[in-house]
């Protein structure tokens, strides 16, 4: 069963599509099938990803509102390594259209249902607003990645985002969790990028990565290359810190997992105790001869 995450800011220029493709292909270097959905109607993971969004011959839409399979429009980002659901412009005319479409939360979630056993992880690049689309990919996920960049507003929309995850595990998706905030284009010499990192790890503990992007040249300019930054630049600090990223959400997810089986095995009564030995236990059975010794 495939791990599903939607990466989500209602702030835009964050690092959300940045954390996208660059998580799925550290990922996918760590030999676990992988695919990216591009839910922003920009269409940039897209195209970060090394596919043209102007060449697809389907997108997203196509599968939310065209009754498309997820497996007939995905396709192969080769450089990337993981397999891509493509978005582009299309996906603006499904903001509209899904406000009067049955069953309009949980189109994704449904489509998805398809290719739940191809993939150990899906990752959701959402549109930097709260449309349709944003809750499709919140309807349909497990847990929520949130990046944040360090600066003064961050805990102010932070705050906004989480009453709006409450609200969607309220009302269409009570299994949704934080998986957890990512501080990203962070600069150790900004004193309010500390002082909000701090703040950040103040309120939210454990919930926060101890992995945190820095802001990089290099990986800025990996995108315009349609290459993810491990592909462009193993070396950079940035390549070394979403793989940092991918090791420990595998960590995390293993930890939970531990959990779970820790509980459910204290929630199976305990076996009766097997007799001493020499006794087996059973009554003689009325017409057979008496145990022998």
């Amino acid at each position: 069963m495939a791990r599903i995450i939607a990466v989500t800011n209602q702030k835009g220029g964050v690092g959300k599509t940045t954390s996208c493709v660059n998580l799925a292909a550290a990922l996918s270097l760590t030999q676990r099938r992988v695919l990216l959905i591009d839910l922003d109607p920009q269409g940039n993971a897209t195209m970060g990803s090394g596919v043209n969004k102007h060449d697809v011959p389907a997108s997203a839409y196509d599968v939310m509102l065209g009754g498309l399979p997820v497996r007939s429009v995905c396709v192969k980002a080769a450089e990337a390594g993981f397999d891509l659901l493509p978005g582009n412009s299309d996906l603006t005319a499904a903001e509209v259209e899904l406000l009067s479409a049955d069953q309009r939360e949980s189109r994704l979630r449904d489509a998805l249902k398809q290719v739940d056993g191809d993939y150990e992880y899906i990752v959701i690049d959402c549109p930097p607003s709260l449309n349709m689309l944003t809750i499709n990919a919140l309807a349909a996920a497990q847990g929520v990645l949130i990046p944040i960049q360090c600066e003064y507003y961050a805990l102010e929309g932070l705050s906004a985002l989480l009453d709006t995850i409450e609200q969607i595990r309220a009302s269409v998706n009570p299994q949704l969790t934080i998986e957890g905030l990512l501080r990203t284009m962070f600069d150790a010499r900004n004193n309010l990028a500390t002082e909000v990192s701090d703040q950040l790890l103040e309120h939210f503990g454990d919930t926060v990565y101890r992995t945190i992007v820095p802001r990089n040249v290099r990986l800025a300019e990996a995108p315009s290359h349609g290459i993810p930054i491990i592909g462009y630049d193993r070396n950079s600090r940035g390549a070394h810190a979403y793989l940092a990223l991918a090791g420990e959400l595998i960590r995390r997810e293993k930890e939970m997992l531990a959990v779970t089986q820790a509980q459910a095995s204290n929630a199976v009564p305990e076996a009766a105790s097997p007799p001493p030995a020499g006794e087996s236990g059973l009554q003689d059975e009325p017409g057979l001869p008496a145990s022998q010794n």
